[in-house]
C-alpha cells in the first residue's frame, strides 16, 4: 500500500525529496482502545505535559481497580471529588462526563461500530463531546483506525513542515495547506507523516533543499509582538514646589 502511495505523493518534487531523504513511511498504530477510552485518555492530557497526564490516568485506574479502565457508566457515578483527587479539573471532569453520557447513549460508538462510519461522519460524532476538537479525532483516525487520507491542516507540526520543505518564509494557512494537499489524496495521512519527518530532518541538517519555486499560497501573518508602555515615573507635585 505505502508503494502505492509514494507513486502518488512522488508526482510532486518537494515530496518526492523528502521521501528519499525520509525513508519508507513507519505510520501505524499507536494504541488500540474502545473509543470511550481512547477520548478519555486524550481528554487528560490536554494542556499537561506527558508524564503528569500518565500519573494522572494511573490514579484514575487504581481508584477502579482491578479493571484496567473504568467502564462509561463507571465514571459518570463517580463523584466529582474522587476524579479532583486524582488531578483532574473541574473542566477535565464536566469533558469526562459528557463523554461518558455520549458513549451511553451511543452518540460514541464502540470500535465496530466506528469502523463502518467515514471520517466526516466520526468528525461530526466525536468533536460534540465536550473537550473533543478536530484535531483530536484525527490523530484517532491516523493512529487507532488507520485512515489513509486524513491531512490535520491545524497541527503545527504538519504546517511547519511544509514551510520547511517547500521553502516557505512563513506558516500556510490551514485553508491553504489543504487547498495543497489535494493532490495528495488518497493518501494524506501518508504526506503528513512525512512533513512531520521535514522537522525532524530539519533539525539534524539533513533536510533536502527545496529545488521548486516556494508555491504562490497563503501563509499567516506573524503576530505583532505588542509595544510595552514605557513607566513613567510619578511626580510628587508638593515635593517639586
Amino acid at each position: 500500500m505505502h508503494r502505492h502511495a509514494h507513486r502518488i505523493l512522488k508526482a510532486d518534487p518537494v515530496m518526492a525529496a523528502l521521501i528519499k531523504a525520509a525513508g519508507p513511511c513507519k505510520l501505524g498504530q499507536r494504541e488500540n482502545h474502545e473509543p470511550f477510552e481512547a477520548l478519555a485518555r486524550a481528554i487528560a492530557h490536554q494542556q499537561l505535559h506527558g508524564a503528569a497526564a500518565r500519573n494522572i490516568l494511573g490514579r484514575l485506574v487504581a481508584l477502579f481497580a482491578p479493571q484496567s479502565f473504568p467502564s462509561p457508566q463507571q465514571l459518570l457515578d463517580a463523584a466529582d471529588a474522587q476524579l479532583r483527587s486524582v488531578g483532574f479539573s473541574f473542566s477535565k471532569i464536566a469533558a469526562l462526563k459528557d463523554l461518558a453520557r455520549k458513549t451511553l447513549d451511543g452518540t460514541v460508538p464502540p470500535a465496530a461500530e466506528l469502523h463502518a462510519l467515514t471520517d466526516l461522519e466520526i468528525i461530526e460524532r466525536l468533536t460534540s463531546v465536550r473537550g473533543i476538537g478536530r484535531w483530536t479525532v484525527e490523530m484517532m483516525l491516523m493512529f487507532q483506525l488507520e485512515r489513509r487520507d486524513v491531512l490535520p491542516v491545524d497541527d503545527f507540526g504538519v504546517r511547519n513542515g511544509f514551510r520547511l520543505a517547500y521553502g516557505l518564509r512563513a506558516m500556510p494557512t490551514p485553508r491553504a495547506l489543504a487547498e495543497f494537499g489535494a493532490r495528495w489524496k488518497p493518501y494524506r495521512s501518508i504526506a503528513s507523516w512525512y512533513l512531520w519527518r521535514a522537522v525532524d530532518l530539519s533539525r539534524l541538517a539533513r533536510l533536502p533543499p527545496c529545488q521548486t519555486r516556494p508555491p504562490r499560497i497563503a501563509t499567516a501573518k506573524p503576530r505583532a509582538k505588542k509595544k510595552k508602555k514605557k513607566k513613567t515615573k510619578s511626580v510628587n507635585r508638593r515635593a517639586s514646589r
